[in-house]
C-alpha cells in the first residue's frame, strides 16, 4: 500500500522506541504540557462564560433594560405612554414604578432601603421577583392596605418576617403642628423574596403597591418611571436611543449598560486577560517542542545522512520531523480538548463534591454574586483554543526541521 514517504518515515520516528530516553521523556513532557494547557484554558473560559451567563440572568431577572423618566415629578399620562411603548417592536413588557429611598425600622433594627412603588398585576412583565418569593406574594400588595414585600436580607437584618408591621420613613416633608417633619408609615410585611445576592436586592430593596407608595409621596396618579423589558439584551442601547428620538427631550431614556455596562466589561477584560495568559502557557509547552525535535535530529544524524545519500531532498526531510512534531501536537490537543470538554461539564458537582469533602466553601454570593460555579461550555472557544495549539505546534516543528534539511550526508557519515 502507497504511502506518502515522508509520513511514513515521520510516523516510524514517532513510534520507534528510542535509544535516547531523555528524548522520550522531554516528547512526552510537550504532550501532556499541551494536553494541560489546552485542558485548563477551556475550563477557566467555559467558567468565566458561566459567571458571565449567571451574573446577566441574575441582574436582570429584576433590573430593568430600559428606563423611561419624566423630568421634574414624574408624568401624569403613563398609560399613554405605557401604550405607546408597548406597541414598539421589540419591547416586550412596560411596568410603571415609584421610586424613592427611605429608612426602614423595626423594634429598634434600623436600615436604609430602597422602596419600589408597583403594580403587581404588571410588574411580572418585566420582573421576575414574584417568581422568588420565600414567603407571602406579590398579590398581596393590594391597594391601601400598605403591605409591603422585603428582600431576605434585608427582613434578617431587622429580624422582621411575615406579618410584622415595619415603619418606613421617607425624605418628603409633611406640614404638622409641630412644623415640618419627614413622612412616616406604618407597613405590614406580607411577603420575602430572594433573587440572589451581589447586587443588593435582597439587601435593600422593599416593594409597596403604587398607589400607596403615590401617596406616601404625595405625588397622585403620577409615577416617576416606566421599566421596560426587551427582547434581546444586547440590543437594549439601540432600543433606548430609538425611543429616546421618539419620545423627544421631554422625558429621559437610560438602558441598563449605564448602570452595570462597567461590570460586563470588566468581565470580558478578565476573559481576555485569562486566555492570553493560559495561551502563552499552551505556547510555551508547544515550544519544548523545538528542543525535542532539535535533540531528535541530532539522535538521527546518520539515518538522515542515509536518507540523503538514497536520494530524499532537503523538504522530504524537513516533512519528516514536522509531521513528527506536528503529531505530537495533535495528540497533545486532543487529550487537552476531550480533557478540557470532560472538566468544563463537570467543574460544578467536583467544586460542589471537593467543598462536601473539605468542608469548605469556596464561593460566597456577597463576593461573586452567586454561590456556586457555574461553567458554559462553548463550542467556538474549543475549536479557537484547539486551532491556536495546533498552529502553535505546527511553528514550533519548523526550525528542528529546517536544520535536518540542512544536514550535510558527508560530514554526518565521517565518523560512522
Amino acid at each position: 500500500m502507497f504511502k506518502p514517504f515522508s509520513l511514513y518515515i515521520g510516523l516510524r520516528y514517532t513510534r520507534a522506541k528510542r535509544r535516547n530516553h531523555f528524548i522520550s521523556f522531554i516528547s512526552a513532557a510537550s504532550m501532556i504540557g499541551i494536553a494541560l494547557g489546552v485542558m485548563v484554558l477551556i475550563t477557566v473560559l467555559s467558567v468565566m462564560n458561566g459567571f458571565h451567563e449567571q451574573i446577566q440572568s441574575k441582574i436582570f431577572s429584576s433590573a430593568p433594560h430600559i428606563t423611561v423618566g419624566a423630568y421634574g415629578d414624574g408624568f401624569a399620562n403613563w398609560r399613554d405612554l405605557e401604550s405607546k411603548l408597548l406597541q414598539e417592536q421589540h419591547v416586550k413588557g412596560v411596568a410603571p414604578v415609584v421610586s424613592t429611598q427611605g429608612m426602614l425600622s423595626f423594634q429598634g433594627q434600623v436600615r436604609g432601603v430602597m422602596v419600589d412603588g408597583i403594580l403587581p398585576s404588571e410588574n411580572g412583565s418585566i420582573s421576575t421577583v414574584g417568581k422568588h418569593m420565600l414567603a407571602g406574594s406579590l398579590g398581596s400588595l393590594k391597594k391601601g392596605d400598605y403591605g409591603i414585600v422585603l428582600g431576605a436580607g434585608l427582613a434578617s437584618a431587622i429580624g422582621a418576617w411575615e406579618g410584622d408591621k415595619v415603619s418606613i420613613l421617607v425624605p418628603r416633608a409633611s406640614l404638622t403642628p409641630l412644623g415640618v417633619l419627614p413622612r412616616y408609615k406604618m407597613f405590614k410585611v406580607v411577603g420575602i423574596f430572594q433573587v440572589g445576592g451581589g447586587f443588593g436586592y435582597d439587601n435593600q430593596l422593599a416593594l409597596i403597591n403604587l398607589h400607596d407608595a403615590q401617596k406616601l409621596l404625595q405625588m397622585p396618579s403620577r409615577v416617576e418611571q416606566l421599566r421596560l423589558k426587551v427582547t434581546s439584551l444586547l440590543e437594549a442601547p439601540a432600543i433606548a436611543r430609538n425611543i429616546q428620538v421618539k419620545l423627544g427631550h421631554d422625558y429621559w431614556v437610560s438602558d441598563w449598560t449605564q448602570q452595570f455596562g462597567a461590570l460586563f466589561k470588566a468581565i470580558a477584560m478578565e476573559k481576555t486577560m485569562m486566555a492570553i495568559i493560559l495561551m502563552l502557557l499552551i505556547a510555551i509547552a508547544a515550544f519544548n517542542l523545538v528542543s525535542t525535535l532539535v535533540m531528535l535530529v541530532t539522535d538521527k544524524q546518520s539515518e538522515i545522512a542515509i536518507l540523503r545519500t538514497l536520494g530524499a531532498s532537503p523538504k522530504s526531510i524537513m516533512a519528516i520531523f514536522m509531521v513528527q512534531g506536528t503529531f505530537i501536537g495533535l495528540f497533545g490537543t486532543i487529550l487537552g480538548v476531550v480533557g478540557g470538554v470532560l472538566l468544563a461539564l463537570n467543574a460544578p458537582e467536583i467544586v460542589t463534591w471537593i467543598e462536601h469533602v473539605t468542608g469548605v466553601h469556596f464561593i460566597s454570593s456577597s463576593v461573586y454574586f452567586i454561590d456556586f460555579l457555574p461553567s458554559k461550555l462553548e463550542l467556538s472557544d474549543v475549536f479557537t483554543i484547539a486551532v491556536a495549539s495546533l498552529v502553535l505546534s505546527l511553528l514550533a516543528t519548523l526550525y528542528p526541521a529546517w536544520k535536518a534539511a540542512r544536514t550535510r550526508p558527508a560530514e554526518a557519515l565521517r565518523y560512522e
